[in-house]
């Protein structure tokens, strides 16, 4: 039976796949039948591994420091001498809120070697692989900021829409030698991340009423997402950013 949309028998590297919408996405590939790799600062949690094994999928864990080039670099290497990574989630990032007049130097570029450098080094590390096969997925996480400019964001708008060229980028390299690299760009999500917007009654009102969906989105809404991106389902789909927002751009 022909099944586009399952992944049984892929590898998927999430990173930041333990929590927030790297959680929803690591549910869902394993979910779809793939076995799943976490990268992320601290070890997976444990109700992740018991979901592996409940689906009978296998879950691994590594931790990293993605500001950190030179551990990001040995541990993809060790990463790529114990699995063989079909699918490659790029979706750990970070933010941090200042007005532009005061935006520090040092967190401006904190934001961008997490969202857009360590980004990079993944594709590479993991794509030359992929290319070398002629086959592979590659989902970065891109947002609203690749589109918007937000505020008092400049390194986090600045990243995304970088990662968003970045994706295009290499899908002009690699479309044509078996690899899909593609992005999702949410949009108001419920995480960690949005904490700050959604404990301010005036914030949240001023961006709920602009979401045609009534709601703001879930982890879950993302990661069924990046397992179509992943799936052969996908398989003519290069260069996209797909906005999952609810309606938002379109208001």
């Amino acid at each position: 039976m022909n099944e586009p949309f399952k992944l049984s028998g892929k590898t998927s590297l999430v990173t930041g796949g333990g929590r927030g919408l790297g959680r929803g996405i690591s549910e869902a590939m394993l979910r779809a039948g793939a076995d799943v790799i976490v990268l992320a600062r601290n070890p997976a949690p444990e109700d992740l591994s018991q979901l592996a094994a409940d689906l009978g999928c296998n879950l691994w864990s590594y931790c990293v420091d993605f500001s950190d080039r030179d551990n990001l670099a040995e541990i993809a290497e060790v990463i790529l001498a114990e699995h063989q990574v079909d699918i490659l989630v790029n979706n750990a990032g970070t933010q941090d809120r200042y007005d532009a007049v005061d935006f520090p130097l040092t967190a401006f570029d904190a934001v961008l070697d997490v969202n857009l450098r360590a980004v990079f080094l993944l594709c590479q590390a993991f794509g030359r692989q992929m290319v070398a096969r002629g086959a592979g997925k590659i989902v970065n996480l891109a947002s609203l900021l690749s589109f918007q400019g937000g505020l008092r964001v400049l390194a986090y708008a600045a990243s995304k829409g970088a990662v968003a060229q970045l994706t295009k980028a290499l899908c002009n390299e690699w479309a044509g030698m078996g690899v899909n690299v593609n992005a999702i760009a949410p949009g108001y999500m419920v995480t960690d991340m949005n904490e700050n917007l959604l404990n301010d009654p005036v914030r949240l009102e001023q961006l709920s009423v602009r979401i045609p969906a009534g709601r703001w989105g879930s982890p879950e809404d993302i990661g069924n997402v990046a397992v179509f991106l992943a799936s052969e389902a996908a398989a003519y789909i290069h260069g996209e950013i797909l906005v999952v927002d609810g309606g938002w751009l379109a208001r």
